[in-house]
């Protein structure tokens, strides 16, 4: 792949994250008294940055030297979501933990869940426009995929490792909590990319049902209970077992 695609590629995410970064700071201005309004708007639009920047980051899989490349862009690019995307989760499984311990409303919680789906939809349909205009030589192409088949195991192992991952990073962000914001980042960012490493080739390691309704939309519609299993059931169990563990278990064994 030239370097000018995915130079034009890397633009592109810039200035989705630019554009997003300007919603955020004027919803922040003008609907600060609305807060619901104020909440739903700022949990959809960082979710559409990172929804509409991974669909991109994927098709930069193959860039020579793999896995190397895309391995740096996932770290990179992570790092920079958590730097411009604070106090927003992104991630359904992010939002239940908190909703398990009681630390929001199950109105608000859904309310988040409902924009992060929102979100991964108006990402799609949004990349799917600009991969259709062919502005770079990643999306030649791209429309035409149809199912990339993230699956690349058999549908027990792929259950078994969302859960696993998700568990992981739930426990983790929950263990960084109080680790200073400027560290914390990276590291968050390190674990992801290892989890990437690790799954990447056999689930795509994506612990984030919305996320994965948003990379994989048409596998969902040809194989739905099978990708529902995996990719939403298994990382909200995983969520649930982490908040169950450590409100419920580790306070009495402490």
């Amino acid at each position: 792949m030239a370097g000018g695609g995915v130079g034009t590629s890397l633009l592109l995410m810039a200035g989705i994250m630019v554009a997003v970064g300007l919603c955020r700071r004027l919803t922040r201005r003008r609907l600060r008294t609305h807060q619901r309004l104020c909440t739903f708007l700022l949990e959809m639009f960082s979710t559409f940055q990172i929804c509409a920047c991974t669909n991109e980051l994927c098709l930069l899989g193959n860039v020579e030297p793999k896995p190397h490349t895309a391995l740096t862009l996932t770290y990179g690019f992570t790092v920079l979501h958590g730097l411009t995307l604070t106090g927003s989760t992104c991630n359904p499984c992010g939002t239940l933990q908190p909703m398990w311990g009681g630390g929001i409303s199950v109105k608000m919680g859904g309310l988040k869940i409902t924009a992060q789906f929102m979100a991964a939809v108006l990402a799609r349909v949004f990349m799917h426009f600009i991969w259709s205009l062919e502005m770079a030589e990643p999306h030649f192409g791209a429309l035409s995929q149809g199912c990339s088949s993230p699956m690349q195991t058999t549908e027990t192992q792929a259950f078994c490792i969302e859960l696993l991952f998700s568990v992981v990073f739930q426990l983790s962000v929950l263990r960084v909590e109080g680790v200073n914001p400027k560290y914390k980042v990276h590291l968050i960012a390190l674990l992801i990319t290892m989890l990437v490493y690790a799954g990447g080739n056999l689930t795509g390691a994506i612990f984030n049902p919305a996320l994965a309704f948003s990379l994989h939309a048409n596998c969902f519609y040809d194989k739905f209970f099978s990708y529902s299993l995996v990719y939403w059931i298994a990382p909200s169990l995983g969520t649930i077992l982490v908040a169950f563990i450590w409100d419920e278990i580790l306070p009495r064994i402490s």
